[in-house]
């Protein structure tokens, strides 16, 4: 990998689909990326949360999700799942979720060296076990398998100081201009969502970005004055909508 921009970074959600895609895509094709980049979760904050933001005078561009775009997010996801070959990919029903007893505990297993495996395993969970990672015996669950103090990272909401620093990350994703997941910054380039991993991993290393895929020709369609049109010009079709 080419010299890497000053602290490049990504954030990242345990809850969306969308950051759970892109590190999967990363995990399959770059992840030498994902292990030089530093990882900073965000979530939407609860009650408790929102008051230690507010006193920091910190205010987060969350908006509640429409019903619409909740539809299309959940078709978009099944498209995009199919067409990476995930099959098997259950969507969770979160009821009352609160995001801090995944996203705290991930914050100290991270300190532990094992941020990326909690990350792993609680993707693992929500995306494909169908488990409710608001659930701190999932947590408990998922810290257990790698050895780390099971009850600690399954009281992580509890505990005011790690709630802190949680915030603190919210008021830094604030401060970087983050406004949704995946978002990744490599030096003065920020770029947001799944369809541009390639864009950021190619400003981080250096490496062409992959040609974007190409239609193929169109023939014109019958009557139409083919000649007429400029280079490259699409000939229409039926209906009239251009």
């Amino acid at each position: 990998m080419a010299a890497a921009k000053r602290n490049p970074r990504w954030y990242f959600s345990l809850r969306s689909p969308y950051s759970w895609l892109a590190y999967r895509d990363l995990v399959t094709m770059r992840p030498d990326v994902l292990d030089a980049i530093e990882w900073l979760p965000f979530w939407e904050p609860d009650a408790r949360t929102e008051e230690i933001l507010s006193d920091q005078g910190v205010t987060l561009p969350t908006v509640a999700m429409s019903r619409a775009k909740n539809f299309y997010i959940l078709q978009d996801t099944r498209r995009l799942t199919r067409a990476r070959g995930l099959h098997d990919i259950t969507w969770p029903i979160d009821q009352n979720p609160c995001w801090e007893v995944a996203h705290l505990a991930w914050i100290l297993a991270d300190d532990e060296g094992r941020g990326k495996d909690f990350a792993a395993a609680a993707y693992r969970a929500r995306w494909e076990q169908n488990k409710n990672i608001s659930d701190p015996e999932v947590i408990a669950e998922i810290a257990a398998e790698f050895g780390l103090d099971s009850r600690r990272l399954a009281g992580a909401a509890e505990d005011e100081d790690l709630r802190k620093r949680g915030a603190a990350l919210l008021e830094r994703s604030a401060r970087d201009g983050m406004f949704g997941v995946p978002f990744f910054i490599s030096g003065r380039e920020k770029f947001w969502g799944l369809d541009r991993v390639s864009q950021f991993v190619s400003s981080l290393t250096g490496e062409p970005e992959p040609e974007p895929a190409t239609l193929p020709e169109r023939e014109p369609a019958p009557g139409t004055n083919a000649e007429l049109l400029p280079a490259g010009a699409d000939a229409g079709h039926a209906g009239g909508c251009g």
